[in-house]
């Protein structure tokens, strides 16, 4: 059977007790909202603005979207930004949660892997907001690797992420890697997880 705790931050949280809830705030990490906070605004300007300290100031600056998807075209090269932004910020709920998700898609399409990701309640609803702040140092630390010049701040704030991770590889790169590969892949040689279904076997009942 399948570890519990494993399972547990993924399951539904409207049954969740306070200190369940008390104990994923204590993932919540202040000194590394210094950080986040710090790239932010090295990477999008100061119109930005701060947000107030602490875990829900965190969550209200973000809340409506639009300083995520700011962040998130900031890797990109003019002509080729991901998402739109509204002229004003949206004040209703559901235009909110989807400038959250297309925020979410735009990361996902960057790069950061989907356990990486938040939900959009998480935010929203600042149900989780350690795993906000996970995505954004798998989206900082994406954009210190491919090193293309889109990055803004100090690029010792996040970690490099590991090679195998990356998914596009530069010319070189790709011909230094064929070298490698040979002797460690042998007979596998060009598998990919791609190919790979993670599904269950389709039950045959006679």
């Amino acid at each position: 059977s399948l570890p519990t705790a494993a399972m547990a931050n993924k399951g539904p949280a409207y049954g969740m007790s306070r200190d369940v809830q008390s104990k994923i705030e204590k993932k919540y990490d202040d000194e590394l909202e210094d950080r986040l906070v710090e790239w932010i605004v090295a990477q999008c300007g100061s119109s930005v603005g701060r947000p107030d300290r602490g875990r829900l100031g965190f969550q209200v600056w973000l809340k409506n979207g639009i300083v995520l998807s700011q962040l998130v075209n900031s890797l990109y090269p003019d002509g080729s930004k991901p998402v739109k932004i509204p002229d004003s910020p949206p004040t209703m709920v559901f235009k909110q949660m989807e400038q959250i998700a297309q925020f979410l898609k735009a990361a996902e399409d960057y790069g950061v892997v989907k356990t990486d990701m938040f939900q959009t309640v998480d935010l929203f609803e600042a149900k989780d907001m350690a795993a906000v702040q996970r995505t954004l140092v798998a989206l900082g630390s994406l954009a210190v690797t491919k090193n293309d010049g889109h990055y803004h701040g100090d690029p010792n704030w996040f970690m490099k992420k590991a090679q195998e991770h990356k998914r596009e590889f530069s010319e070189s790169q790709l011909k230094e890697g064929k070298n490698i590969i040979g002797l460690q892949m042998g007979t596998n040689k060009g598998a990919s997880q791609a190919g790979m279904s993670y599904g269950r076997p389709r039950q045959i009942i006679s």
